[in-house]
């Protein structure tokens, strides 16, 4: 087949990653086992498998043994089945990328869509955080929370989060080849999309929006330790300003926060005003659900500290009567990636899953910042923030959130042909 029509078939696929995510995890894993399945057509036609033999390739496969590992020692195995076997899908879906880019110099254009779908995305987010309702309807019921396109999650300032970072990093990497300087634009580009994001009412994503934005500009500019301070002076100036202006936004991220009161404690409010600062904390620590949920995460590890109870089986474990004594909460995670790790996969499988993914993640750090590619840059303070240990998360084992990881993860390796496993000579 002509190489022109195979590079434009697979840059439309990756082109429309995003949207796919958007439209359901349906539409989203049929876009990804299409790109999988012909890019092991396009090998197997070419003959070419070199790259299996690559370190990082093999890596991969030693953790994909590991999850069938996993299946044999869950609770119930039917449960977790679809997960552990179907990530061998992210295995090749690295490898597709990393080959991608490696062949075909103009897939870096694939950022230049990615921008205008966010861009779009983040216009509808100030949309419905005006409006109550996205540009489709979407959005009543959350009580202010944005859900943008996503229907019926507030999970769209965590998708800004997880690709911003890739299309600042493209056009701050790109724009050295051009003899002007868009660093003031890109800049206020940047501060769109934080500002998206801290408009969704998602405190846990914003904080990491936050951290990721000023890690990025502190490696990149370089600036004096002055100038630094005022760059992050003026702009938590802003953030500010906008959330004092908001009477939801200083509700999520001041109120609900700071100021404690009898909301779900069951006691009149003018009892609970008269109680002490440490008593008031006590009963509403008593009471929030986050406390409740990292008690069960730890409690479900405690009784199952070597294995865990297996891939996507604490709701298994957490949703049965016999287990309510042990301070259990029934849900499908504790929404703590480590304590996520620890309750599903114990000791034993933690150590194997961080050992990997901090391997996969640091080893390269090294070649990024010498090179100074700072697309791939972002991709790893986004996956370096993933694993940030003090604040909320979605189940990473989850199609939204793996997809999310893997695609941050391939791009990082295949944007640099220092670090992408194409280069034979690395």
């Amino acid at each position: 087949m002509n190489k022109n029509i195979i590079e434009k078939y697979f840059f439309v696929l990756l082109s429309v990653i995003p949207i796919s995510i958007i439209v359901g995890s349906t539409v989203s894993l049929a876009n990804i086992l299409l790109i999988v399945f012909s890019f092991l057509i396009n090998m197997y036609v070419n003959n070419d498998w070199k790259w299996i033999q690559n370190k990082t390739i093999r890596l991969l496969f030693f953790l994909y043994l590991y999850f069938i590992f996993n299946i044999f020692v869950s609770l119930d195995f039917t449960e977790g089945l679809n997960r552990n076997l179907g990530f061998l899908r992210f295995i090749f879906l690295f490898a597709a990328i990393n080959y991608f880019f490696f062949y075909y110099e103009n897939f870096k254009k694939v950022f230049i869509i990615w921008g205008f779908i966010f861009l779009f995305l983040c216009f509808d987010v100030f949309y419905e955080s005006y409006f109550d309702l996205n540009i489709l309807g979407y959005g009543k019921g959350f009580g202010g929370r944005v859900v943008s396109f996503f229907k019926d999650e507030a999970i769209v300032g965590g998708y800004i989060f997880s690709f911003y970072l890739i299309i600042i990093g493209y056009l701050f990497f790109d724009y050295k080849k051009n003899r002007y300087d868009y660093r003031d634009l890109f800049f206020l580009l940047s501060v769109i999309f934080i500002l998206a994001i801290i408009f969704t009412g998602e405190r846990s994503n914003s904080i990491r929006a936050l951290i990721g934005f000023l890690l990025f500009y502190y490696i990149y500019f370089n600036f004096s330790t002055k100038k630094n301070l005022l760059i992050i002076s003026i702009f938590l100036i802003i953030v500010i300003t906008i959330i004092f202006n908001s009477n939801f936004l200083k509700q999520r991220y001041i109120g609900d926060i700071f100021y404690k009161t009898a909301a779900g404690i069951a006691m009149p409010q003018e009892e609970f005003d008269q109680l002490p600062t440490k008593e008031k904390l006590k009963k509403h620590l008593e009471q929030d659900i986050y406390v409740n949920l990292y008690k069960s995460g730890f409690a479900v590890f405690k009784n199952n500290l070597i294995f865990g109870v297996g891939n996507k089986n604490y709701s298994v474990e957490t949703c049965t009567e016999n287990y309510q004594k042990d301070n259990y909460y029934c849900i499908t995670h504790p929404h703590q990636i480590y304590l996520e790790f620890l309750a599903e996969h114990g000791l034993f499988g933690s150590i194997i899953l961080l050992s990997i993914f901090f391997i996969l993640i640091f080893k390269i750090l090294k070649i990024i910042l010498i090179s100074k590619n700072y697309l791939q840059l972002g991709c790893f303070i986004y996956l370096a923030i993933t694993f940030f240990p003090f604040l909320p998360s979605g189940s990473f084992f989850g199609d939204f959130n793996s997809t999310i990881f893997w695609i941050n993860l391939s791009i990082m390796y295949s944007v640099n042909r220092k670090t992408n496993i194409f280069n034979i000579n690395k």
